[in-house]
C-alpha cells in the first residue's frame, strides 16, 4: 500500500544530447559533468529534496546505466525513505507489446501507472538537464489557489534565443492566451523552462487523448500544452526570476560553468540555504604545487595543478602539469595536460590528454558560444598539434 501524496515528480532525463555531440556518445545528457563535481541533474533532484518533493520518478531511456548508477537508492538526496523515494523508470514491454519513449508526453503517458499508485492530486514534470534553484513547492501552492488546470514556469530571455523555447503571451492575470513551441518569429521573450504541473484528472485525459493521435509527436511543448490551451484549458505562467539554463549545448554548457566563477558569481554553489547534493567517488585533497599559479577557478578533489589555471572549471583527478597553461575552459573528470600545452576557451570531456606542447582552442572576443572547441571523452591530443575553434576536426578528436 503506498501512501497518499499531495504531488509526485516526474523528471524526463531520456534525451540523447545531440547537441552536446561526442559528450553523450556514451550517456545521458543529465549524466554529463556540471561545476566540477556535479552532474547536471544534481540541480533537478535538489531542487526536489529542498522543496520537499519525496516521491520521484526518473525517466531515462538514452545510455542510462551511468546515470541511474550516479543516483543509485538516491539518499544523498534522502530519497531512501519508506514512503516515496526515487524510481528510476525506463521503458518496457508488456502484454500488448511496447516501444521507446517516442516525446517526453508517450514518456509520462507510460507512466502514469506509477503516478496512480499515490493518489497525488497534481504532478510535478521536470527537465532533467537545467541548471537553476527552483522551489517547487511554492509554484504548486501557487497552481492549487489559482486553480489551474497546468500552471508552466516561465522567464525572459534574450529576444535573440527565444526561438529556442516555447514562448508564450499572457494576460493581465497571469494565464496563458498564445503558446508557440520554437517559433521563427517570437511574438515574446516570455519562454517555459519545462516544468509544468498538471492536474492529475486533466493531465490522465490530455496524455489519453494524445496516445490516441496518429498526428501527434507527442511532446508537451508542441502537443500537450496547445491542446489544452485549444480546449479552453486554464494555463497558469509562474514567474521565475532567478539563474537558469538549458545546458544542452556546448556553447551553453561552457557559458554555465563560467557563470560559476568570480567573487559575485551569477550562479552560487555556496548557497548553504539551497544546498546541491551530488554522489561523489572517495578522492585525495586538491594538490597545488609549489610552481602552480590559479586564479579564479573551480577546484575538484583529486586535482593536481603544478601550472598555471586561470577562470576554469577543473572536475575531480585533472592533472594540469608545470608549464601548461588553462584558461577560459571546462576540464572533465581525469583530463590531463601535460607540460608546456594550452587550452584555453574549450570543453576537454574526461580521462583525454592533451599532449606536450600541444595547443587546444584561441583566444577569442565577443559572443564566444559557437566558438567554443570540444574535445570528446577519451581524446588524445598529439604533441605539438594545434585545434581551432574554427578547425572542424575539433569536434571529431
Amino acid at each position: 500500500m503506498y501512501k497518499k501524496q499531495d504531488c509526485v515528480a516526474l523528471v524526463l532525463a531520456g534525451g540523447n544530447g545531440k547537441r552536446l555531440r561526442s559528450l553523450t556518445d556514451a550517456t545521458a545528457k543529465p549524466a554529463v559533468s556540471f561545476g566540477g563535481k556535479y552532474k547536471i541533474i544534481d540541480f533537478t533532484l535538489s531542487n526536489c529534496f529542498n522543496s520537499g518533493v519525496g516521491t520521484v520518478g526518473v525517466l531515462t531511456q538514452y545510455r542510462p546505466a551511468e546515470l541511474s548508477e550516479h543516483i543509485g537508492a538516491g539518499g544523498i538526496w534522502d530519497f531512501d525513505r519508506k514512503d516515496g523515494g526515487i524510481f528510476i523508470l525506463p521503458p518496457y514491454h508488456d502484454r500488448d507489446g511496447g516501444n521507446w519513449y517516442s516525446g517526453t508526453a508517450d514518456a509520462v503517458y507510460k507512466n502514469l501507472g506509477f503516478i496512480s499508485r499515490y493518489g497525488a492530486e497534481n504532478v510535478l514534470i521536470l527537465s532533467g538537464d537545467h541548471v537553476y534553484k527552483m522551489d517547487y513547492g511554492r509554484m504548486i501552492s501557487e497552481h492549487v489557489r489559482r486553480g489551474a488546470d497546468c500552471t508552466v514556469a516561465v522567464c525572459r530571455v534574450p529576444i535573440g534565443d527565444a526561438k529556442r523555447y516555447g514562448i508564450m503571451t499572457v494576460d493581465d492575470d497571469g494565464f496563458v492566451k498564445e503558446f508557440e513551441e520554437k517559433p521563427e518569429a517570437p511574438r515574446s521573450d516570455l519562454a517555459s523552462m519545462g516544468v509544468y504541473v498538471f492536474r492529475t484528472g486533466k493531465l490522465t485525459e490530455l496524455l489519453e487523448a494524445d496516445a490516441k493521435s496518429d498526428t501527434s509527436v507527442h511532446d508537451f511543448g508542441r502537443n500537450v500544452i496547445p491542446d489544452l490551451l485549444g480546449k479552453g484549458g486554464k494555463i497558469l505562467s509562474y514567474p521565475y526570476y532567478g539563474y537558469w539554463r538549458d545546458v544542452g549545448t556546448v556553447g551553453s554548457l561552457w557559458e554555465a560553468n563560467m557563470d560559476l566563477l568570480g567573487d559575485d558569481p551569477l550562479f552560487d554553489p555556496y548557497d548553504v540555504r539551497w544546498v546541491v547534493m551530488t554522489h561523489t567517488e572517495q578522492a585525495p585533497p586538491t594538490k597545488i604545487g609549489v610552481s602552480a599559479d590559479v586564479r579564479n577557478s573551480l577546484l575538484s578533489d583529486g586535482a593536481e595543478i603544478y601550472g598555471i589555471v586561470e577562470d576554469s572549471v577543473l572536475s575531480p583527478g585533472v592533472v594540469v602539469e608545470s608549464g601548461a597553461v588553462v584558461k577560459r575552459s571546462v576540464l572533465m573528470e581525469n583530463v590531463c595536460v601535460r607540460r608546456g600545452a594550452r587550452v584555453q576557451y574549450s570543453v576537454v570531456g574526461r580521462d583525454s590528454v592533451v599532449s606536450e606542447s600541444a595547443k587546444v582552442g584561441e583566444e577569442l572576443t565577443g559572443d564566444v558560444r559557437d566558438r567554443i572547441v570540444l574535445l570528446g571523452s577519451g581524446t588524445t591530443v598529439p604533441h605539438g598539434a594545434t585545434v581551432r575553434a574554427s578547425d572542424p576536426a575539433a569536434v571529431l578528436f
